[in-house]
This record gives structure tokens, sequence and C-alpha cells, in this order.
């Protein structure tokens, strides 16, 4: 819902400037307040006029008219709930990156304090630029969400990624952050990701097909949330909250029982290695003559079943130092190719955690490296609710939110 929710649009001097006008308009018919910044350059690809007669507010250029004795790069990041920049050019994702605020827009965006949302658009060959890259990387370490351009025929007449996204895309991104809940505000939530690596020798692992964004997913939206958030991953995502890169499970192990007697939350989102070489070669293993090589193979901790044991534990008394009752709400997750409901029935009362989330690795549409998801929750009663197939981080807002009034 958008009603009376103050939207803040920076358009840019892109030739995707003249789109922007439909997304305003889309905006006030949600009921919600446009507001837009311009910077000089955008204003040759669209007209002042238009935009006031669409967004039926003033067209804010200039930084130094202010109105009530108030800086507009002030009074305007105040007044916004969401600040949308659309279309952005590699020229103002460098300035925003660097802090550089040599205009109202690089301005505001520099004292925003709330959720931007960026939608770059701009030439194939700049936006595969290292600079720009490079630039998008530090806006995502500060939280800042980046909508990619799509492929296609550009203004320039190229044929490459650098199109403006659809205006569907940037709509639903706006919606959907303006409708995150503060339900984890003051909550602690430890999750993981990735596939951890077992290591054979110096060039060969174990491993598996886990790409990290389903935990990812998780880990952003419980920030959006509120959440303090550690992130214990094997892959190395650009994130604004605490992260811990590890490799092995028994790396993770440790990493997430550091965590654990602070934690409200532990959500076990990677895919962990059953098993791990019982000895590593220091050298690279050469080829021999013969045709098959024995590795012996010894189990790795069951960090889920670990977790759910130590919860139920006595505590220690003096409890130690930013420690508390164990009360952690504990989230497991189940990649199964076959019996899906059967076998996650199964893992939730092995391991004893609350809630345990199952998806189907068989289907090529969902799952390992996916952006999109569906999945069965259980929970420890029994309850069983099913997640009908959407994009992985609205699936992520739904378990959180689901687990988190529960």
């Amino acid at each position: 819902m958008m009603q009376n929710k103050h939207i803040l649009i920076g358009i840019t001097g892109g030739i995707a400037a003249y789109k922007i006008c439909s997304l305003i308009r889309d905006f006030k018919k949600s009921g919600a307040e446009v507001k837009i910044i311009c910077t000089p350059n955008a204003l040759n690809f669209v007209t002042k006029l238009t935009l006031q007669n669409l967004s039926q507010n003033e067209v804010y250029e200039g930084e130094f008219t202010p109105q009530n004795w108030k800086p507009e790069h002030i009074s305007l990041s105040d007044w916004a709930d969401i600040m949308l920049i659309a279309p952005a050019t590699a020229n103002t994702i460098g300035k925003i990156a660097q802090g550089i605020a040599d205009n109202l827009l690089t301005s505001v965006a520099c004292a925003f304090s709330k959720k931007m949302i960026i939608a770059p658009a701009m030439n194939c060959n700049m936006w595969q630029n290292e600079s720009v890259q490079k630039n998008l990387k530090t806006l995502q370490a500060r939280g800042i969400e980046y909508l990619p351009p799509e492929e296609g025929f550009l203004a320039c007449g190229y044929n490459g990624k650098g199109r403006l996204c659809s205006l569907k895309k940037i709509y639903n991104a706006v919606d959907e952050a303006l409708n995150y809940s503060e339900t984890l505000k003051g909550e602690k939530v430890v999750i993981t990701a990735g596939g951890t690596i077992e290591e054979i020798d110096p060039v060969r692992y174990i491993s598996n097909y886990s790409s990290g964004k389903m935990g990812l997913a998780l880990a952003k939206s419980a920030y959006d949330m509120g959440a303090e958030v550690v992130f214990i991953t094997t892959k190395d995502f650009e994130v604004p909250f605490k992260k811990v890169i590890v490799k092995s499970a028994l790396e993770m192990k440790e990493a997430v029982e550091k965590e654990f007697e602070t934690a409200d939350y532990v959500i076990m989102a990677a895919a962990v290695a059953d098993y791990r070489v019982k000895e590593q070669s220091e050298q690279k293993i050469k080829k021999g003559d013969e045709d098959t090589i024995t590795l012996e193979l010894v189990k790795n901790p069951d960090i889920l079943a670990d977790l759910c044991q130590k919860k139920l534990a006595p505590h220690p008394y003096p409890l130690p130092k930013g420690a508390r009752e164990r009360n952690c709400i504990i989230v497991g997750f189940c990649a199964e190719s076959e019996n899906l409901l059967e076998n996650a029935k199964a893992k939730i009362e092995k391991k004893g955690c609350d809630f345990l989330i199952a998806n189907d690795i068989s289907r090529k549409d969902i799952g390992f490296n996916s952006d999109e998801n569906e999945v069965t929750i259980l929970d420890k009663n029994g309850n069983i609710t099913k997640l009908e197939k959407a994009p992985k981080k609205i699936i992520a807002r739904k378990i959180l939110e689901w687990i988190s009034t529960k």
C-alpha cells in the first residue's frame, strides 16, 4: 500500500528520463505523495512543466533556494519515506558512491538515511566499466538497493545491457520497500548462507551448488525489518551489516556458536557439507597410474541439531556477558530432491528446530542459483504452510514475517 506515503524521485540526465512520467502517474494513482528532484541535464530530456503536472508538486532543481528557511536537501530528506533515483547515470552513481554533493540531488542523497533505490541506465560499455561496478558495490555495502538494467536495443544504437529496467519492476521494488514492517527491530538475527567448502588438497575441494542467494535475501530482509544482522557466509557478498566469511563446516560451526548466546534468531540457510575428507593433503595429489582414487570421509558436526540441543541445555550462571536466556528461535533449511514433505517432517522431528523451510531442488525454476523459490514452512507443532513461487526477496520477507509473529 502506498496511500499517503512520501516518495522522492531523483531524475538524472539520461534518455530514459521520459519513462519516469508513467511511473509518477502510477505512484499518484496508488495514493502516494510524490516530489521530484532533477539534475540540470535531466531537464534536457523531460520538461519541468510535465513533471509538475504529473506530481502536482513543485519540481526541485536548484540547491540554494530554501523555503521557510529550511535548506532543501535537508527538508526533502526529512519529508520522504523513500528515495528513488531513476534513471541513474554513471555520473550520479559515482558521485553518490564517493560522497560528492555538488547539486541538489546528490546533496539529498548524501543526507538521506532511509531506504534508497537506484535504477541505473546507460550505454552497455559504460555499465561494464570497472569503476561503475565498483561504485555500485560501494552503494550496496551501504544498504542502497539497485535494480540492474536490462538487455536490449539502446538509444545510442548499441545492443546490450544498459536499458532502464521495467517500470513494473521499479514500482514493485518501491512498494515492497515501503511495506516492510519493523517487526525485528531490536532483535539479533544470525543467518548462514552458501555451500561450505571441504578441502581435499591445496587445489581441490568438496562442495555443492548452493549460491547463497536465499540466505542473502533473508539477511537483507531482516536488516530492512530493523534487525541487527550477523551474516555468516561462504560467499563474499557486499552487505551493509556484519559479515563473517567462512569456508568449511567446522569454521561455520565456530562462527555460529560464537553468536548464538546473544541471538534472538538463528536461520541456517547455508548448505553445510555432511562429510569432509579425513586427512587433507598438504600438497597437491598427483595423478598416478591407478584408474581410481579413494578418499576417506568423516561426518561433519550437525550444526543445526547441536544448536537445538544447546538451546535446551541448562544455562551456566552467571550468564556470559551479553548473553540472554535461551529463547532463541532456530530455523533450519531442508533441500530435497524427492519426497519433500516426508523428508522435511522427519528432519524437523530429528533436529528439534522451531521451524524448517523445505524446498524442492529437483525443480530447475527454483532453488540453487535461481532468483526465485517456492518453499514450505513446517513448525515443531506439525503445522505446514506453503509459500508459492516468487522472487527470493519476497519469499525471504514472508518467511521472516511468519517466524517472527508465531
